[in-house]
């Protein structure tokens, strides 16, 4: 048992071994459309998802108002050129996705220096005092903020970050091996979640068979541009690098 809050072991318990949608668009993406967001959200639970990652206040509601009956994790994304933190990385994100209705809180809770001036791990810890009743979703990009975050209060922790920090930027795959010895390591203090970089069902299994609670899935299934360019880069002799794509920076809207 990874807490003694019975609300929030039942939610930690529905999401094994199941996949869970990362549904998320930009504004000056080709997909978006208004209602993009919760129609991405309605062919996750289609499918048999277990729950569902939304990006922003405006969509966290747009899903939650579709009352889809699954689990959101919430979060926020915010850039800023000084800086390798852009996910919900300062309280006002977090306070907005709470009210926008999140189930689960995820924020950056690596080593790497905000916008601020402070360590993106250290918001973790007002995160915890102030939504003592939320689960908290550590996105790490490597063991050791992981078990970082589990000692601060994070429930779940993924290794989402790996290829978005300083020390990963240039990474284009998945570390198995890294999150073999996640789950090792952090064992029944919390829930390993597998996201980043990966592409298929046989990517998402062999996570599974390495410790796992569960799989969270992107760009390879709500984001057709990115998995066209993929094909695109490949067939071009890797002439233009699609993850420099997926990595942009979007326009902020939180004021």
């Amino acid at each position: 048992m990874i807490t003694k809050d019975v609300r929030k072991q039942a939610l930690i318990d529905s999401l094994k071994g199941g996949l869970i949608v990362s549904c998320q668009t930009q504004k000056d993406e080709p997909i978006y459309t208004p209602d993009m967001v919760v129609v991405m959200a309605k062919c996750a639970k289609w499918a048999g998802a277990v729950g569902l990652r939304i990006n922003s206040p405006e969509q966290i509601r747009q899903v939650k108002e579709a009352d889809l009956g699954l689990p959101v994790i919430g979060l926020y994304k915010v850039w800023h050129d000084d800086t390798y933190v852009f996910i919900t990385p300062t309280m006002k994100e977090v306070d907005a996705i709470v009210e926008a209705g999140a189930d689960i809180i995820a924020l950056d809770c690596t080593s790497e220096v905000t916008h601020e001036g402070t360590q993106a791990w250290d918001l973790i810890k007002e995160v915890r005092k102030k939504y003592p009743d939320h689960l908290i979703l550590a996105d790490c990009s490597n063991v050791e903020e992981a078990i970082r975050a589990v000692e601060n209060g994070a429930e779940l922790v993924a290794p989402t970050l790996y290829g978005y920090t300083s020390a990963t930027q240039h990474i284009e795959g998945a570390d198995y091996r890294m999150v073999a010895r996640m789950c090792r390591e952090i064992g029944d203090r919390a829930a390993v979640l597998m996201e980043g970089h990966l592409y298929t069902p046989e990517d998402a299994m062999k996570c599974i068979y390495l410790g796992c609670h569960a799989v969270v899935v992107g760009s390879a299934i709500t984001r057709p541009h990115y998995v066209a360019k993929r094909f695109v880069d490949c067939l071009s002799g890797y002439q233009d690098d699609w993850r420099i794509a997926e990595k942009a920076h979007h326009e902020n809207e939180l004021k």
